[in-house]
């Protein structure tokens, strides 16, 4: 079948790389794509969010399956314009429709949904500017540091941990008077801190039927020792050695379960992925956010630990048959270590030459923010440029594949952290 990715990240490329080595695969086609994902199909220059432009496209091009990387477009709407298509419904799109995106486009929802279908996760309150003293006084006395969240898409930067009441009153009228993160801020979820290890779960679902990919726990701050800004993520470590066999069977019964059924009872037919981010307290699983699309660094170590057939998963997924698909992942450890352009995730350098890349034997090269140049040369366009993943039987082993491979590469002001994986391995010490 002919199949199109959309997107243009290193997650976009660990889909396109997996699903290139599926002999369902015909013609794959990336929208828009980057350096890294025209080596295995062709790229589109079509905006994610043109929905008109790709659902001509699809038709041109006799598509038959639609890969949603970013979760824009399904909060959006893009598989609601498929389906409100005739000629476009029949079309499977891996991704859930508006209503089941509102699990990461609105905090608030989320929240609710967890409230109404006994999800564990923090208490929380929501507030808006018309509610702003009431929120002004509930954090006045709320226990130090206290989550705000933007109740909409913020590009990641929508969470404010407050360390004092001061701090959360001022950062609450930040928000809600001031428009810190523009119309995403209207509402704010206030929500208690929950103090454990962090872990995501990624689920791929039918509707009905789920698979649980392998976990992965990733790195979020710029600097090492988890220390300065947050980014869209610097690294990520499967298997996650916290997250057993008793922990995950936790996850399944009060978390996966209660959601998939939750959003069938809402009567939303959700199909895709669902990342749970997870903290882990104790040994108790609960829920900080849900996203309805694949983490990015997560997705190019989580896909590499995938032995089935990726169109086949993806394909049933679309048609409510998950449960006839053979799924199988691998016992290997897989590590991801992100470089970025230095100032990142403050301002850099675009259009910087980067060479070394096909000397990398040791790790999979995942392009993010790549682009090729009129000479066929790569060039820096993005803040997270390249990801490389190393495998191994051990952390150890993993690790040091992975940063061999960054060792071959190189640009102008290149930046990447030396240290992720070092506290998986202390955990396992």
């Amino acid at each position: 079948m002919n199949i199109l990715v959309l997107g243009s990240g290193g997650r976009e490329h660990a889909f396109s790389w997996k699903i290139s080595q599926s002999n369902h695969c015909d013609k794959l086609f990336i929208a828009p794509g980057n350096a890294g994902t025209a080596g295995l199909g062709t790229n589109v220059a079509i905006n994610v969010n043109d929905f008109e432009a790709i659902g001509k496209f699809v038709l041109e091009n006799d598509i038959e399956m639609v890969v949603v990387g970013p979760e824009d477009p399904l909060v959006n709407g893009i598989k609601d314009y498929f389906l409100a298509d005739e000629t476009l419904s029949k079309i499977g799109v891996v991704g859930p429709p508006k209503a089941g995106a509102r699990l990461e486009g609105s905090k608030d929802f989320s929240k609710q949904f967890m409230g109404k279908y006994k999800v564990p996760t923090a208490r929380s309150k929501t507030f808006t500017k018309d509610t702003l003293e009431e929120g002004l006084n509930y954090v006045s006395s709320h226990p130090t540091p206290v989550v705000l969240k933007a109740d909409g898409l913020a590009a990641g930067k929508g969470v404010i941990i407050a360390q004092t009441n001061e701090e959360a009153r001022e950062t609450l009228k930040e928000m809600l008077v001031d428009a810190k993160f523009g119309e995403a801020s209207s509402r704010v979820v206030i929500e208690q801190f929950l103090e454990g290890i962090e872990v995501s779960v990624f689920v791929l679902t039918d509707g009905k039927n789920y698979k649980i990919l392998p976990e992965a726990k990733d790195y979020k701050r710029i600097g090492e020792n988890d220390e300065g800004l947050n980014t869209g993520g610097m690294g990520a470590v499967t298997p996650v050695p916290f997250a057993d066999a008793e922990f995950m069977s936790k996850v399944e019964e009060r978390i996966i379960k209660p959601t998939v059924n939750g959003l069938a009872a809402e009567g939303i037919e959700y199909t895709g992925f669902i990342f749970i981010g997870l903290m882990s307290m104790n040994g108790e699983p609960y829920v900080i956010e849900y996203n309805v699309r694949m983490g990015d660094p997560e997705t190019q170590a989580v896909f590499t630990r995938i032995d089935s057939d990726m169109v086949e998963l993806l394909k049933a997924s679309t048609n409510q048959s998950l449960d006839k698909v053979p799924y199988s992942i691998s016992e290997e450890t897989a590590t991801t270590v992100v470089m970025v352009s230095g100032g990142y995730p403050g301002s850099y350098e675009k259009g910087n030459v980067i060479s070394g890349i096909d000397s990398v034997e040791s790790a999979t090269v995942f392009h993010a923010g790549t682009k090729l140049s009129d000479a066929g040369e790569v060039l820096t366009n993005g803040g997270r440029v390249l990801a490389l993943t190393g495998k191994g039987d051990s952390v150890e082993n993993a690790l040091e594949n992975a940063y061999n491979g960054v060792a071959q590469i190189s640009w102008k002001d290149e930046y990447h952290r030396k240290d992720i994986g070092q506290d998986i391995l202390k955990l396992l010490k």
